[in-house]
């Protein structure tokens, strides 16, 4: 019997092993410069027959080729396109695996007001989901915790990682609420009019969130003899270390948003989602908000909307001037994070500039964050967070990538997914033989 346990516990660790992520690749040892690729810097500029070269995860040099000398490992890439690391915000990747299977979800906890609860320590990094980002160019993330008033705090990871403290690039970036909603739909499955209808205790709970704010400043100011964890959390979103981030839709809310704001003196504050942000596109760029639009590959939510309203919408608030960035909260998110790339190419298909659409998934995104400092672009100083890929990658046609570099360590773009493709080709290939 002994014998038989041992048995079942060496398979299924042999299991796990063989399902495994692939090891997070060493640190870069040698300089590497690559030649000849059309580099889309990220913040709009466009460099033809490039030159990039960088050092111990760093980029040392961007230029044309001809202006700057290329040195160490040369790789060709002429031909080839040359991005910086697509940034999924507002993304839930590492807290869930597997939605049906309660162990492994971990985005939601019990309560109301939390700002407390940290994404940081529930992150996965050894995610399958994670791994299958890769391919598609997408190597960094904000991991957002779900549910609640107050969600808790996100923090920014990148994607090849032994654990959560080798991902974490910036760690409690910004609490996230849940703005209530003026109105509701009513739930057809439980036999009630489907209709909108307001939500008559949305008043009750815009005082219950000013109240917590409030509270949470009283208490921040006095002697703190009792240890209340949600106050405590506060502090760094009242001193400005953290960025406020509001979950919120509706043209009513926002501009209830934006006077909380005011209230409550918040200096950075982003919209996420802002399906009717555009009609208040100039109180935006008034107050310095942000906005992290809906899903672009969504359905007109009202019947009296543009039926491509959806698509349109990063346009129309750039064309304002109004700093915007694409996430992909929603059905099946961590699945659909992948196709962040052609969200932004969805958008030049509607009006905007494709180096402008670029922007939408890298410096944009990292400006919104706060990580433009080292992130989001292709320029010197900055981490060599970047790929190449053969062609337009913004088009799922083109986005098809021959190296990618985390902090300049050089990414395996194998996963489970690809690894079935590669099964089953073979096994085509041989039966059409």
């Amino acid at each position: 019997m002994r014998i038989t346990y041992i048995f079942i516990i060496v398979f299924i660790c042999s299991l796990g092993t063989g399902l495994a992520q692939q090891t997070p690749a060493p640190e870069q040892s040698k300089t590497i410069s690559i030649v000849g690729a059309t580099a889309h810097i990220g913040n709009g500029e466009l460099i033809e027959n490039s030159i990039l070269t960088f050092e111990d995860g760093k980029i040392t040099a961007i230029g044309a080729s001809g202006d700057i000398e290329a040195s160490g490992e040369i790789i060709n890439a002429e031909g080839k396109h040359l991005y910086p690391g697509f940034i999924a915000a507002n993304a839930t990747l590492g807290l869930v695996e597997i939605s049906a299977v309660r162990a492994t979800d971990d985005e939601d906890e019990i309560g109301t007001m939390l700002p407390h609860i940290r994404s940081l320590i529930a992150y996965n990094a050894e995610s399958k989901l994670i791994e299958s980002m890769r391919p598609n160019g997408v190597l960094m993330g904000q991991i957002v915790p779900r549910g609640g008033r107050i969600s808790g705090t996100s923090s920014i990871m990148q994607f090849d990682a032994w654990n959560w403290e080798d991902a974490v690039v910036k760690e409690d970036d910004g609490l996230h609420i849940n703005w209530p909603g003026s109105f509701s739909r009513g739930r057809w499955w439980a036999g009630e009019d489907p209709g909108i209808k307001p939500n008559e205790e949305y008043q009750q709970h815009l005082r219950e969130l000013t109240e917590f704010f409030n509270s949470s400043r009283a208490y921040l100011s006095g002697e703190r003899k009792i240890k209340n964890l949600p106050y405590l959390a506060m502090e760094s979103v009242f001193n400005g270390d953290k960025k406020v981030f509001v979950h919120v839709d509706g043209e009513r809310e926002i501009q209830d948003v934006i006077e909380f704001k005011k209230d409550q003196n918040l200096d950075e504050l982003v919209i996420v989602g802002g399906y009717e942000a555009h009609k208040l596109s100039s109180e935006l760029k008034e107050n310095n908000i942000p906005v992290l639009i809906t899903r672009v590959h969504s359905r007109p939510e009202n019947e009296d909307d543009d039926y491509d309203l959806p698509y349109k919408l990063a346009k129309l608030l750039h064309n304002e001037g109004v700093l915007v960035g694409l996430q992909s909260s929603g059905s099946m998110e961590r699945m659909n994070t992948r196709n962040l790339p052609f969200y932004a190419g969805t958008t030049v298909a509607y009006g905007m500039e494709k180096e402008d659409a670029l922007s939408l998934i890298t410096f944009n995104v990292a400006k919104i964050l706060g990580i433009e400092d080292f992130a989001g672009s292709l320029e010197e100083g900055k981490d060599a967070t970047l790929f190449i890929s053969e062609g337009d990658a913004l088009d799922m046609r083109g986005n098809i990538l021959e190296k990618a570099f985390i902090q300049g360590r050089e990414l395996s773009l194998e996963s489970h997914q690809t690894e079935l493709y590669e099964r089953y080709m073979d096994k085509y290939e041989r039966e059409s033989k």
